[in-house]
């Protein structure tokens, strides 16, 4: 075999990549650990093994490849044996024309690449890739191949860690949740059709199909699935729900489980919840400066309500939980009552609701009064009891969080109405309403500036000659293609000021509302979206998500604002 090592080495040292003392420290490492200086560079920290791998790239002559620029058909692992791909770090990429290109972390092996081109029985061309990806490639598409090759196995009872698991339901499951993780998802669907098995990830609010097992694997995994979360196996024919937790890179991360029947049999989808470590400080929201100093003024008052309103999944509960991390302290007595409890905090007494046993939000406030409590939150607001005891504890010293379905902070007003609260009462009790969305961030490596003939979103007061001053994203390896990373809240509030308080005391209409609170100073949600598209933060296409609370074009509001 030869060893380019040598060469390597000195190359790193003439593009100034390392330094003499770092190849020194390195060789020491090498002489401990049994690895090979290069390597030893890597782990040391030096420098990373992306780099060093388009350096080895380099003086072999041979094509770096990313490959997260790339769809890799995982089924090319029935060509090559497992223990072959592993044990020379080697995958075929893609077969065209008789011709396998096959990356390799090493293509100066040569009893390697004699054994792959005899093993595939074709001409073999050789990458170079980043030894990291190639290890998480090889992987995920033996643990999923073999489910397809040797077919559903019996469920194993071990818990759910995901280093471990060699029977070939487990290694799939494991490796779906692995994959979820490091793609950022939200949400796992695994949907069976009459000949195929659909994996799909929800990553930055989007639905995105992805490579995983065939039909033949679809009852061992929600066997798995139905083991780790405690359902019954025997259960088929109607709808159950379930969680697990699960440890990823030595982190826990919970799963919310539901299953329901479809004619081609049981549809799965997981949510995937975060840790109370990634609740960060107000500030961190990306709330626009006014609302964010307001909002942090209101969790600090030591009574009254806040609302937070928005369709399901625009990131109430993690608003939520960032007011109740930034007011958390042991002389404060937080409880929270929801279904389900998504994010754990420590000192916050937090309860789940469950009706079966007579567990309601309205019981378990109820119950919340006699607990001497400090701040209460109440997952969500859905019949006149729970409304009206809810108001009842911020009129009488509690701080009250909450939230409502309602397409802006206006609308939470005649929802309450609806259930019967005095307006009096609203008006005592409420501090404020707060109403969001999420939109896609424009993925920052591709963002490109928008063309001057490309025709602007109606609706927002934009002109043709004014998109050249927002960017799109254009789509490249960063971004899986998709031109977005990331997603950012966008946000509108609606304060309790004497104007609007009037308004409610005379039973304004939610339009009589808006043009008085718009007045008061306060910007629709459209606003600051349109605010964070100029800031080439997410584009004018996401805008379309705030179509439906943001007034007509020939609104006097819009009109006004847009002028």
């Amino acid at each position: 075999m030869l060893d380019s090592s040598h060469f390597l080495l000195r190359s790193l040292l003439q593009d100034g990549v390392v330094r003499q003392p770092d190849v020194e420290r390195a060789a020491e490492q090498a002489r401990v650990t049994g690895v090979s200086v290069p390597e030893a560079l890597v782990a040391i920290g030096v420098l990373s093994s992306r780099v060093l791998a388009i350096s080895r790239a380099k003086i072999t002559e041979y094509p770096f490849v990313d490959l997260a620029a790339f769809a890799v058909d995982i089924t090319n692992a029935e060509l090559l044996p497992r223990a072959v791909s592993e044990r020379f770090s080697a995958f075929p990429l893609f077969i065209i024309d008789g011709l396998a290109t096959v990356a390799m972390v090493d293509p100066l092996n040569l009893q390697a690449i004699d054994l792959i081109r005899s093993t595939l029985k074709r001409d073999v061309d050789l990458v170079i890739c980043d030894p990291e990806q190639l290890r998480a490639l090889i992987a995920k598409a033996y643990s999923l191949s073999r489910v397809k090759s040797e077919g559903p196995a019996a469920p194993s009872e071990q818990d759910a860690d995901l280093t471990t698991g060699d029977e070939p339901i487990v290694a799939a499951v494991n490796q779906i949740l692995a994959s979820a993780m490091e793609l950022g998802a939200s949400d796992v669907h695994i949907g069976p059709d009459e000949h195929d098995l659909h994996l799909r990830y929800r990553i930055d609010g989007v639905l995105l199909p992805q490579q995983g097992p065939a039909k033949a694997a679809h009852g061992g995994i929600v066997q798995r699935l139905k083991v780790m979360a405690k359902l019954d196996l025997t259960q088929s024919r109607k709808p159950q729900d379930g969680k697990f937790r699960f440890t990823h890179q030595g982190q826990y991360v919970d799963v919310r489980l539901s299953l329901i029947p479809t004619i081609h049999g049981e549809n799965v989808v997981m949510r995937l919840l975060r840790s109370a470590a990634a609740i960060g400080p107000i500030s961190s929201l990306g709330m626009p400066d006014d609302i964010s100093k307001a909002y942090e003024e209101y969790v600090h008052r030591p009574h009254g309500m806040i609302l937070v309103t928005g369709p399901t999944g625009s990131g109430k509960t993690t608003t939520l939980y960032t007011a109740l991390n930034a007011i958390n302290s042991p002389d404060t007595n937080i409880l929270t009552i929801e279904d389900p409890v998504e994010i754990r905090l420590p000192l916050v007494r937090q309860m789940q609701a469950n009706a079966d046993v007579g567990v309601t939000f309205a019981s378990a406030l109820r119950a919340f009064l006699r607990q001497d409590p400090d701040v209460i939150l109440v997952g969500e607001i859905r019949d006149p009891e729970t409304a009206r005891i809810a108001v009842q504890a911020a009129l009488t010293g509690h701080l009250v969080f909450s939230t409502l379905h309602t397409n802006d902070a206006v609308g939470a007003i005649p929802r309450l109405r609806d259930f019967e609260l005095p307006l009096f009462a609203i008006n005592a009790a409420l501090l404020c309403t707060m109403a969001q969305r999420l939109v896609r961030r424009v993925c920052p490596q591709c963002a490109a500036p928008e063309s001057a003939d490309t025709a602007p979103p109606r609706g927002f007061g934009i002109r043709p000659s004014d998109m050249p001053s927002f960017v799109k994203g254009a789509g490249c390896a960063a971004c899986k293609s998709t031109g977005y990373k990331g997603r950012l809240g966008v946000y509108e509030m609606l304060r309790m000021t004497p104007a609007v308080q009037n308004v409610v005391e005379r039973g304004g209409t939610a339009a009589e509302l808006r043009e008085i609170a718009a007045a008061d100073g306060m910007r629709l949600m459209w606003q600051d979206g349109l605010d964070k598209a100029r800031r080439h933060l997410t584009t004018v296409w996401e805008l379309s998500k705030l179509r439906s609370v943001a007034e007509s074009d020939d609104g006097p509001v819009t009109r006004r604002l847009a002028a």
